[in-house]
């Protein structure tokens, strides 16, 4: 950590380019195409899914591998791998002995050089032997092993996504540890060892080509073809599920006749009157019923007994860390963003909205800098610096700063570095001019106006895609400025030429507990069903979203209260009010966009999905229940 932080922020990163080059300015043509709009998000998140050391930086940038206590904990395996015992038929090389066991962070070698480096950690068995001596040295080893799990940081650390008041990065990452169990350090040692063959090779390349070149049929038409077969084969088979009744869970037979939403609301109000008696029943008999892949009523019941039953025991807050703490790695997650993108119409239109409204904010201007609350994995960004590449006239120089959390750990930024250095080769390879600055604060309400480095002669445009909902409102900040007002209050006084807001709508933020379970119920309900018709219930993706992502935001609703809920989401009508109160002053929408955007949707999407307007909020939904809205702002003059 540094001795004396420069302002905006104790980690920064910065990422230039030099001015565009002829290579780099080599772009195919404009489409019309509305399928075009979105193809640069899927390669995206391949490319992310094809690096083969994805969770090897995970470790390597998270903990600083040079520490004098880790450094010392190492000597001794040092020492006795240097005296093992090998087979005389081939000769032994101890020139390692006095080199370093592990890569110094960051790791940025190949899979065959970690290959070579397990190679002499984990000699094969057909090379060393199986004596008495060797025993008693391979006993010391783990013996060794064990204590020096003392001095290392786990590799999976648990986030909490809404302690700002309380985390201190510094100081609470380095005092979480905990033992590395044995099957993962198996698997990540098999994944790091795994040498990348020709074929992952050029799979490689040719995601590259697609996520800078976009869809170009003489690449991508084969793909295209089988990706939609697949799709329409998925659909059919749902399809038959539904009309027949049957499928993959065990909702057969009785466990039809129940009325699951009734059991729920029954439970919820016995908890809510301290029946605890009665409670207990009613989750006895939704449990018995309710199933992980039965159809969207049974998997939304078990996804909400979960809940009960933490609420029911007391243990709200330790069930949501638990879940928190067992989520599914970055590669799988990125697999549920391919499920959303191709098959569900709600991402896909937030972003060609915030899009398209920075592309012609920044019509006839040659610099624009984007503010982004809540950068995550910055999938949305590559199409919009490939439109940019495009314009008449030349790119505009981009100036890129990307807000988020911390991460724990000993590298606080590493999410926001590797985005940035993604967006950086993006940049270069559209001949954009650009420069990356991320920020990570556990305050988000921290960030002042001045940290940002203003530039006039800039078109300003910040960005929230569903990051300030995790903020706490002045139903648990009630003596001072809650953050939600600060962050809204200081991107008010940004002055920016748009800020685009995107919400989960909702209003089960209520500190009271039925009012907040019935609401859920509704949201949750809609969105179950809504899965049940876009994805076969036996679709891998499908229960990772209901079963990770979904039920960890439930079980947040239902058994967590004050402090520890974490997800606080308002229907769009209040968030109207507070972002007027905060000094900003709600744009009208964009017709041409609008009516882009509900031609994509009735033509390519579910006919359930419904997109509609209302007091200048773009509203989307399912069946009628509105689940997500996006409205844009600006300084209120």
């Amino acid at each position: 950590m540094e001795a004396t932080p420069t302002p905006p922020s104790p980690t920064t990163v910065f990422l230039e380019l030099q001015p565009p080059t002829a290579c780099g300015m080599r772009m195919e043509k404009d489409s019309s195409s509305a399928r075009q709009d979105n193809d640069l998000v899927l390669p995206y998140i391949s490319r992310l899914l094809m690096e083969d050391d994805i969770a090897d930086k995970l470790f390597f940038q998270q903990y600083d591998l040079d520490e004098p206590a880790l450094l010392e904990a190492q000597q001794p395996f040092i020492e006795i791998i240097s005296n093992a015992v090998v087979v005389p038929s081939r000769p032994c090389n101890n020139n390692y002995s006095g080199q370093p066991l592990v890569a110094p962070a960051p790791y940025t070698g190949t899979a065959e050089s970690m290959a070579e480096t397990n190679s002499l950690l984990l000699p094969p068995e057909t090379e060393t032997e199986s004596s008495c001596g060797m025993d008693a040295v391979s006993m010391a080893f783990f013996r060794g092993m064990e204590e020096a799990n003392k001095f290392v940081p786990s590799i999976v650390v648990p986030r909490d996504r809404d302690r700002e008041t309380v985390v201190d990065v510094d100081d609470s990452s380095r005092s979480r540890k905990k033992r590395h169990e044995p099957e993962a350090a198996a698997e990540a040692s098999k994944q790091m060892a795994a040498p990348e063959s020709e074929e992952e090779a050029t799979a490689r390349e040719m995601l590259d080509r697609l996520m800078l070149d976009g869809y170009n049929p003489s690449l991508a038409s084969d793909m295209n073809e089988a990706e939609e077969e697949e799709t329409m084969t998925m659909s059919r088979s749902s399809g038959r599920r539904r009309r027949s009744g049957t499928g993959t869970g065990t909702g057969t037979g009785t466990k039809h006749a129940v009325d699951m939403h009734t059991l729920l609301i029954r439970c919820a109000e016995a908890m809510s009157n301290n029946d605890w008696c009665a409670a207990a029943g009613l989750l006895e008999r939704i449990k018995y019923h309710s199933s992980p892949t039965g159809d969207s009523t049974q998997r939304l019941a078990h996804c909400f007994a979960k809940g009960l039953e933490a609420r029911l025991a007391g243990m709200g807050s330790q069930t949501y860390l638990s879940l928190v703490a067992k989520r599914a790695s970055m590669v799988v997650v990125l697999k549920t963003y391919q499920l959303f993108m191709e098959s569900c119409c709600f991402l896909p239109v937030q972003l060609l909205f915030s899009n398209k409204t920075i592309y012609k904010a920044v019509a006839g201007r040659k610099k624009l800098h984007i503010v982004d609350y809540g950068l995550g994995h910055g999938i949305q960004w590559p199409d919009l610096l490939r439109w940019l590449s495009r314009r008449e006239g030349g790119p505009p120089e981009v100036r890129f700063t990307g807000i988020d959390k911390p991460q724990p750990g000993f590298r606080p930024a590493w999410p926001v570095e590797e985005t940035g250095r993604r967006l950086n080769a993006c940049a270069c390879q559209f001949g954009v001019p650009f420069q990356f600055r991320g920020v990570t604060k556990k305050k988000p309400g921290a960030i002042a106006v001045e940290d940002l480095d203003i530039d006039p002669d800039e078109v300003l445009v910040v960005n929230s895609m569903f990051h300030l909902e995790t903020l706490m409102d002045e139903s648990i900040v009630v003596e001072r400025p809650n953050p939600r007002d600060v962050v809204l209050g200081t991107i008010s006084k940004m002055r920016p030429s748009v800020f685009v807001h995107a919400i989960a709508n909702g209003s089960h933020s209520s500190a009271f507990f039925m009012a907040r379970f019935r609401d859920a119920l509704q949201r949750y309900s809609a969105l179950f069903d809504m899965m049940d018709n876009i994805a076969p219930r036996d679709d891998d993706k499908r229960v990772l979203v209901e079963q990770d992502i979904f039920a960890r935001s439930a079980t947040s609703i239902i058994a967590c209260e004050g402090v520890e809920r974490v997800v606080r989401p308002q229907n769009y009508k209040q968030w109207q009010a507070r972002n007027q109160r905060a000094g900003l002053r709600q744009l009208p929408l964009d017709p041409e966009i609008v009516e882009a955007l509900k031609d994509k949707v009735k033509k390519e999407y579910h006919k359930c999905f419904v997109i509609s307007e209302d007091q200048r909020w773009l509203l989307q939904g399912w069946k009628g229940r509105v689940l997500f809205a996006i409205s844009t702002w600006t300084a209120d003059s």
